[in-house]
C-alpha cells in the first residue's frame, strides 16, 4: 500500500503536577452539585459534520467553528485559573465529539453516577442542543461556589452569559440519566456499575533484594518494569541477554527475573521463539536458567508481553508448564492497544493432588477475584493450545491465573473486551508452585495511579502515588522476605 506522504506534527508540554488535572469523572463525595455548560460558540448550534448527521448518512450545511479567538483565550485563562482554586471545579469535559449528550454521558459513566439535565436554558431545538459539537465544556461545580466560578470567569475576560446551570449531578447510587427540555422527558438510561478493589499500601523496604529485568533486541519495556520493581522495594538490574551469553552476569545473584515486552527479534521466529532458541540452544545460558527455574526454590519469574511469549516457549526448563498455551496472532489480525479489564482468578478453592496449583501466584496473593482495568499492546496474545485436553487440565489443575472480562464482569471471549480472542479469556497462566507468571497485558505501565484509565476519586488520596497493580510487585516483595 503506498499512500501519500504526510506531515506529523506532535507537541508536548511540561505538567507541573499531575495530581491537578481535571477529569470527567462526576463526583459523589459533595453534595449539592451542579453541571455548568461554558458555551464558546455565542449560541450556534451548526451539526454539520457531526456523529448525528453522520448517523443519518448526512454531512450538514454548516459546521462548528471559532466565533471568537479573544473568547478563547479567555476560556483557556479562566480554566487554568480555577484549577488552582481547591476543588472549585469537581469535574470537567469538553462538548466536542458526540455533542453534548456524549459529554453529560461520558462524565456519568466516569463517575458511576446519573444526573438531571435540562435543555431548556440553551436551546430551542432539543436535537440541536444535544448534538452539535461546537466549542464548549461541561463542568461539575458545587451550588454554594457557583458565584465564585463566576467572578473567575469574569476576571479572565470570558462572558459570563455564556455560563448555563443544565443540570444537577444525582446522589450517590442513583445512576438514572434523564435529560428533559422544556419538563418533557427525552432520554434515561441505567448504566451497569463496575467494582473495583481496593489496592494495599507498599510494604516498607529495608533490605532490596536484585531481581533481573531481561531484555533482548527488539524489548522495549525495559524502564517501566525497572520502576514497578524498585518501587515495590527490589533493585532493579539491567539485565542484557549477552550479558548472560557471555558469562559476565550470572542469575545465581537474583532472586527474581522479569522478562519484559517488546519485539524480540522481531518475532520473525515467533513472538518470543527468538528469545527462548537463544537460551535453549546455547549450553551455559541453558544452565542458568535451568538453575534459575528448576533447580532452586527460592526464586520467582515475571513474564510481561514478548516476556510472556518468551516463557511459554522455556517450557522444558519450567516445571509445571507441560499444558501452558503458545501465544499466537490475535483474533482480530491486527496489533491490539487499549485497556482492558481483568479479573484475578481464584484458584485458591482447589483441593490438593498431583498438579493441582494449591499455591496460588505468589503475585497475586490477596488480590484473587479483584478486577482492575489494565493496559494491552500486542499482535500475538491469543492462548492456543496444542490439545483440547491441555485447556481442560489448565482449568482444573488452577493454572489460569488472570481472564479478560466484560463490562458485567464475566469472563469473556468477545471482542473487543478480549482483544485477542484467547479461550475463556486467559490473559495470565502461572506453574503449580505460584512461582513462574506469564501474562499478556502490562500491569508495569499502570502501577502510577494517575496512568489508569480510571480510579475511584475517594480512593486516590489513600492510594497515594501508586494504583492497584503495585500490588502485584509488592506481593513478590512480600514471598522473597518469607523465604528469608
Amino acid at each position: 500500500v503506498i499512500s501519500p506522504m504526510s506531515l506529523n506534527i506532535t507537541g508536548f508540554g511540561p505538567v507541573a503536577n499531575v495530581h491537578k488535572t481535571l477529569t470527567p469523572e462526576l463526583s459523589t463525595d459533595v453534595e449539592n452539585t451542579m453541571l455548568v455548560l461554558i458555551d464558546l460558540a455565542a449560541g450556534k448550534e451548526r451539526l454539520g459534520g457531526s456523529a448525528l448527521a453522520q448517523v443519518y448518512k448526512q454531512i450538514g450545511d454548516e459546521v462548528p467553528d471559532v466565533e471568537s479567538a479573544e473568547v478563547l483565550k479567555s476560556f483557556f485563562k479562566a480554566i487554568q485559573a480555577v484549577r488552582e482554586q481547591e476543588d472549585l471545579v469537581l469535574a470537567y469535559h469538553d462538548r466536542s465529539d458526540g455533542g453534548l449528550f456524549a459529554t453529560v454521558a461520558e462524565m456519568c459513566f466516569a463517575g458511576h453516577v446519573g444526573a438531571k439535565v435540562d435543555l431548556s436554558p440553551i436551546t430551542k431545538d432539543a436535537v440541536a442542543g444535544l448534538f452539535n459539537e461546537e466549542l464548549g465544556a461541561v463542568i461539575q461545580v458545587q451550588e454554594s461556589r457557583l458565584d465564585e466560578l463566576k467572578k473567575v470567569f469574569a476576571k479572565a475576560g470570558f462572558p459570563i452569559e455564556s455560563l448555563f446551570v443544565i443540570g444537577t449531578v444525582n446522589a450517590k447510587g442513583n445512576d438514572s440519566i434523564v435529560i428533559s427540555h422544556q419538563g418533557v422527558a427525552l432520554l434515561t438510561f441505567d448504566p451497569a456499575e463496575e467494582i473495583l478493589s481496593k489496592a494495599e499500601t507498599r510494604l516498607a523496604k529495608s533490605v532490596r533484594p536484585k531481581v533481573a529485568i531481561l531484555r533482548e533486541q527488539g524489548v522495549n519495556g525495559q524502564i517501566e518494569m525497572a520502576y514497578a520493581f524498585h518501587e515495590a522495594g527490589f533493585t532493579a538490574v539491567d539485565v542484557h541477554m549477552s550479558d548472560i551469553l557471555s558469562g559476565k552476569v550470572t542469575l545465581k545473584d537474583f532472586k527474581g527475573i522479569a522478562a519484559c515486552g517488546g519485539f524480540s527479534y522481531g518475532d520473525v521466529l515467533g513472538a518470543g521463539a527468538g528469545w527462548a532458541k537463544s537460551i535453549l540452544l546455547h549450553e551455559h545460558a541453558r544452565n542458568e536458567f535451568y538453575d534459575f527455574l528448576k533447580v532452586r526454590q527460592d526464586t520467582f519469574a515475571l513474564g510481561v508481553c514478548n516476556g510472556c511469549q518468551f516463557l511459554s516457549q522455556m517450557r522444558e526448563l519450567i516445571p509445571g508448564t507441560e499444558h501452558w498455551p503458545y501465544f499466537k496472532r490475535n483474533q482480530s489480525e491486527q496489533f491490539e492497544a487499549r485497556f482492558s479489564m481483568v479479573e484475578v482468578e481464584d484458584n485458591s478453592t482447589l483441593g490438593e493432588g498431583p498438579g493441582l496449583a494449591t499455591v496460588p501466584s505468589i503475585f497475586f496473593d490477596d488480590m484473587r477475584g479483584s478486577k482492575f482495568p489494565i493496559a494491552v499492546a500486542h499482535g500475538e496474545g491469543r492462548a492456543e493450545f496444542v490439545n483440547a485436553s491441555d485447556l481442560e487440565a489448565m482449568k482444573q489443575r488452577g493454572l489460569i491465573a488472570a481472564s479478560y472480562v466484560d463490562n458485567y464482569g464475566k469472563k469473556t471471549e468477545q471482542y473487543p473486551f478480549n482483544p485477542n480472542g484467547s479461550p475463556l479469556g486467559i490473559t495470565a497462566v502461572q506453574t503449580p508452585n505460584g512461582r513462574v507468571l506469564a501474562m499478556m497485558p502490562h500491569p508495569e505501565r499502570v502501577v502510577e495511579r494517575e496512568a489508569n484509565s480510571w480510579y475511584p476519586r475517594q480512593a486516590g488520596a489513600q492510594w497515594g502515588q501508586h494504583g492497584p497493580w503495585l500490588r502485584m510487585f509488592v506481593n513478590a516483595r512480600k514471598w522473597v522476605s518469607q523465604q528469608q
